[in-house]
């Protein structure tokens, strides 16, 4: 696992599913043989790990990863070793439940300046100005 992903952020061995799963890609022979790519999900639903706002968090963040009953499935399959992808594939969890434990910031509304009001007012006068210019001359002009 990383260092910069620690394992407190990885739910317990029991809530995780792996299958192993045959890859494509360099290697031959081997490759076509043995399973070393990793298939993890991860019940968030079902799961005690996460409140009920991080696991709203976890599913957006998640995004395709995630099928309509709640289950997160990531697939690592770049290295040639099974054990390498299954360390992959949960630091890869570890770090989506890492960013869904942090709170988005909340927006502050921004105020125009007084300076840019004035301006704003001054440009609408000078086109009404020019707009009212356009009209036929009354009968005094």
């Amino acid at each position: 696992m990383d260092r910069k992903t620690s394992h407190r952020y990885l739910p317990p061995e029991h809530e995780l599913e792996e299958r192993f799963i045959l890859t494509g890609g360099p290697g031959g022979q081997h490759v076509n043989r043995t399973e070393t790519g990793v298939q993890l999900r991860y019940d968030v639903n079902a799961s005690t790990f996460a409140t009920a706002p991080v696991k709203r968090r976890l599913l957006k963040l998640a995004g395709q990863r995630a099928d309509s009953a709640g289950v997160i499935t990531i697939e690592a399959k770049t290295h040639r070793s099974q054990h390498r992808n299954r360390e992959d594939a949960r630091q890869r969890l570890a770090a989506l439940i890492e960013r869904a434990h942090q709170k988005p910031k909340k927006r502050i509304k921004t105020k125009p300046t007084r300076s840019a009001k004035k301006k704003r007012l001054k440009q609408k006068r000078h086109r009404g100005r020019i707009k009212q210019a356009r009209g036929k001359p009354g009968m005094d002009e």
